[in-house]
């Protein structure tokens, strides 16, 4: 867990969340056009999402708890789920008039029984007077939704799927719902996008799955489970000067968490090239200006400590003049040592070069290039170092600790750091944001790359990570998930890699590359060909010693 004291931003507590329910109400469109979605238009005065087009939903009360007399609950829907459908049902009702309700011989609501209620009454008690019971076992769990811990109102929710009625129509009550539309969500998303629709965050992404499926009862079978299909508390940083909001899954998410862990929006995300981008009081990281295909954005190199302690510098880069520079200038020269986590040529050639720029003339650290490595990738470093060696700046509470990991794998002599008092994991190439990276044999070996893997999950016991500082891309969050799933996508293209060899078993690379990478561009075949051979040959060596 990252320090308080190294923290950017002063830490506050993020308004507690009010328990809500959303329901989404689906029909099948016209033959072949998938599903239509009911949505309205909030308010302009509304307080929340004034003009949104949203979905009929609103705040759970006690008297949705006390409905569960005349709900009706299928096998499986708990005491929560099944408040959280009452209260949707109530909430179908009064914001469109729509009821989601049957009589005891099975009949649904009609038209007669919903103008027999007044939407500003007791709904459950009505419901009851008139023999109804309500559908909520008709009614599921699509997603959960929590909302950003930036704002003053924030709302703890699932958004619930259910099919309408298929002799009602949607009336909406006129003063917080306006315009009910039936609309499929991809015209939604693309009439939000051309500025005619606004939609908030969470909805846009909820219309984004959704578009994905052909009818309404692929959504109920896929909500069957009783569990959400995702869960999300999203968080926003700055990308060309206006906010950006992220779910988990997405790539800026975990930087934005470490930077602004109470959910302030002040982290920019554009990357930069020019200056250093601080993430602690204690890390800073400064990308090099060498895009592309295989370095994404660029190098990330960090700095480690602080102007009392000095620092430690983490991979400088390719040898460029300007970046070095630039690593100088942000530590007003006070390297104490230089740590490249291996030899590849945009991590380690800018350590002489900045090492020679220092006047203590810090060390170079790491492991040195085995005869495997390409030429380029030859390094030599001024001190070899050790598995479980710590390296330290700093003392007392502002002492800043690296711990050694050695992770082959990637190349035969790559190594990751933890940063042991605050939690963290600088990657160098083992562990990449947004792609996997290449292993190439033969400095590059996969039984190795998995077993470092592995390693790195212990650490992260042993550690409490929490965050991994890779050497391309953003930080990733959710340190030890990140790995596990990490594996098993490695150990899934193991599987197709077996069954292209399976497919064709006198193929070469080239025929089997078009299989196993078969959801990959083609053009990245070739890239993708050297870790299919270190798959091959870690597959050959598993065979050869049963």
């Amino acid at each position: 867990m990252v320090r308080p004291s190294q923290l950017l931003h002063p830490q506050r507590e993020p308004a507690a969340p009010r328990p809500a329910a959303t329901v989404l109400l689906l029909r099948d469109g016209a033959a072949g056009a998938g599903i239509e979605v009911l949505m309205t238009r909030r308010s302009p005065t509304a307080s929340f999402a004034p003009g949104a087009y949203v979905f009929p939903g609103g705040g759970i009360d006690a008297a949705d708890g006390a409905a569960h007399r005349i709900a009706a609950r299928r096998p499986g829907q708990g005491d929560l789920h099944l408040t959280q459908a009452i209260a949707a049902i109530r909430e179908s009702y009064e914001e469109l008039g729509v009821l989601l309700a049957r009589h005891a011989d099975g009949r649904p609501a009609d038209d007669a029984d919903i103008a027999a209620l007044r939407r500003d009454a007791p709904f459950a008690a009505q419901c009851e007077a008139r023999g109804l019971t309500l559908a909520a076992d008709e009614v599921y769990v699509l997603a959960h939704w929590i909302t950003d811990r930036e704002l003053p109102r924030r709302f703890d929710v699932p958004f619930l799927v259910a099919r309408m009625p298929a002799s009602q129509a949607p009336v909406a009550d006129e003063s917080e719902q306006f315009e009910p539309v039936w609309v499929r969500p991809a015209d939604a998303l693309a009439r939000h996008k051309a500025g005619s629709f606004f939609m908030i965050f969470p909805t846009i992404r909820t219309l984004e799955r959704l578009e994905h499926f052909e009818s309404v009862d692929a959504v109920l079978q896929a909500c069957a489970s009783e569990l959400p299909l995702w869960t999300s508390c999203p968080r926003a940083g700055l990308l060309r000067g206006a906010e950006a909001r992220y779910m988990e899954h997405e790539s800026p998410y975990g930087e934005l968490e470490l930077v602004s862990p109470d959910g302030q929006i002040v982290h920019h995300l554009d990357w930069r090239t020019d200056e250093p981008v601080r993430l602690l009081k204690n890390v800073l990281r400064l990308t090099a200006p060498n895009p592309g295909v295989m370095t994404g954005p660029g190098t990330n190199s960090y700095l480690v400590g602080d102007p009392d302690s000095g620092y430690i510098a983490i991979d400088p880069g390719p040898a460029g003049s300007e970046h070095i520079e630039r690593l100088w200038h942000a530590t007003g020269g006070d390297i104490r040592m230089i740590v490249c986590t291996h030899s590849h040529a945009d991590h380690s050639p800018g350590a002489r070069p900045l090492q020679a720029m220092c006047r203590n003339r810090p060390p170079i650290l790491g492991l040195a290039s085995l005869p495997t490595a390409r030429p380029a990738s030859e390094f030599t470093p001024d001190r070899q170092l050790a598995n479980g060696e710590r390296l330290m700046v700093g003392a007392g509470p502002a002492q800043h600790t690296l711990q050694v990991v050695l992770t082959p794998g990637h190349a035969a002599n790559h190594l990751c750091l933890v940063l042991v008092e605050d939690g963290l994991l600088f990657s160098g190439d083992h562990i990449l944001n947004g792609s996997t990276t290449v292993v190439d044999p033969p400095d590059g070996n996969m039984t190795d790359y998995l077993e470092s893997l592995d390693a790195l999950s212990a650490a992260c016991d042993a550690h409490g990570i929490g965050f991994i500082l890779p050497a391309h891309g953003h930080v990733l969050g959710a340190a030890k998930q990140a790995i596990a799933h990490l594996k098993t996508h490695r150990l899934r293209r193991e599987a197709k890699v077996l069954a292209a060899m399976r497919a064709r078993p006198d193929g070469s690379l080239e025929q089997w590359v078009e299989l196993a990478y078969d959801d990959v561009p083609p053009r990245m075949w070739p890239v993708a060909q050297r870790s299919l051979l270190a798959h091959v040959q870690r597959l050959e060596a598993m065979q050869g010693g049963q």
